[in-house]
């Protein structure tokens, strides 16, 4: 009786556990497939400007030094403000070179009197003509010399070599200075130009003349338009670049120094966008998720122009692909998907 017992609590045992196992929800189950967005890709035309960096120079400029070396005797640089071609910045001692010229002057005037007496000599045969010869040489050579003092007196004068904006004052007057000594700074404001350079590869669009947009930060970073001046014809053989140099629009109120951006229009060509968002940057290539029959697709692809959120795919996809927007993360390589609905490019890059 005792094990008739046993074997019906053994068998009411294996049927609850049994019963148990079936009630448990079953952990093969799979996740449900991820939701994406897509465009669909299609050929249209795109304008390809290139875009380069450049720097604000003044029409003119040049570092006010003298010619020579002397005390300050007079200063007039009125830091900022516009003087006139010609105008007097700077005058240096000269009462050493003026004492010079006058005495050479008394000997010039000597030596013209002897030159005379000898002239009315010779034409008795009262001297040589060789006597003569070295008379008049030895006036010769004071007046060369006077020329020569005359071109260093000139030389103490600092004047404007063109009407410009005059910088800040690097000397006092009474200073000591040489031919090394900046005493300020002239630029001429009215003819602002722009240096950039490019890539040799696109140094056939440069041409002289042709415009090029610049976006200045001074101006709020409006554009405005610059002419293309002059090319420099050795491309750089440290960079591969080509240096550019162009004349900006009157008006524009930028200073010499500013950094500007340079947009050169390369024309248009035939391709197809996709959002910048959408490719998967990978070590040996870039990559684009493309939903093929439910299922995601990773395709390698190149690319080509970028615009302000999108990019030209040149190699790697065709028209009409499916290309996955958003979501990117969670698809995987062969893996159901869910197209929740199909945006347009513009819907994207915003």
């Amino acid at each position: 009786m005792k094990y008739v017992f046993l074997a019906v609590l053994f068998l009411n045992m294996l049927a609850f556990s049994c019963k148990g196992k079936k009630e448990d929800p079953k952990k093969s189950q799979q996740a449900p497939p991820p939701t994406v967005d897509v465009i669909v890709v299609t050929p249209q035309t795109i304008p390809n400007t290139v875009e380069a960096n450049g720097t604000v120079v003044a029409g003119e400029f040049v570092e006010i030094r003298p010619e020579i070396s002397g005390r300050l005797t007079y200063l007039n640089v009125a830091e900022g403000s516009r003087i006139s071609k010609g105008s007097v910045i700077a005058k240096i001692n000269d009462a050493d070179l003026r004492a010079q010229l006058n005495k050479v002057r008394v000997q010039l005037e000597l030596a013209n009197i002897t030159v005379a007496r000898y002239k009315k000599l010779l034409d008795i045969q009262g001297i040589n003509r060789a006597d003569y010869d070295v008379a008049l040489n030895a006036a010769s050579s004071l007046q060369a010399d006077i020329g020569i003092i005359q071109a260093n007196i000139a030389k103490t004068v600092v004047r404007a070599p063109f009407t410009g904006v005059v910088g800040l004052r690097q000397v006092s007057n009474g200073a000591i200075v040489s031919p090394n000594t900046v005493l300020a700074t002239l630029q001429q404001m009215g003819k602002t130009r722009i240096d950039f350079t490019l890539p040799e590869m696109y140094a056939n669009l440069l041409k002289r003349g042709s415009t090029v947009d610049v976006e200045t930060e001074a101006g709020g970073g409006s554009k405005k338009y610059a002419t293309i001046i002059a090319i420099e014809p050795q491309i750089s053989t440290t960079t591969r670049n080509v240096l550019v140099r162009a004349r900006l629009q009157e008006g524009t109120g930028v200073n010499p120094g500013s950094f500007v951006k340079v947009y050169v229009d390369a024309g248009e060509e035939n391709g197809m966008m996709i959002p910048a968002n959408s490719i998967i940057p990978d070590a040996r290539a870039k990559q684009v998720v493309v939903v093929k029959s439910g299922k995601a697709k990773f395709v390698d692809i190149e690319t080509g122009v970028r615009q302000v959120g999108a990019v030209q795919v040149t190699k790697g996809l065709n028209a009409g692909d499916s290309v996955v927007v958003s979501g990117v993360l969670f698809a995987r390589p062969d893996g159901p998907v869910k197209v929740r609905s199909v945006k347009k490019l513009d819907e994207v890059t915003k």
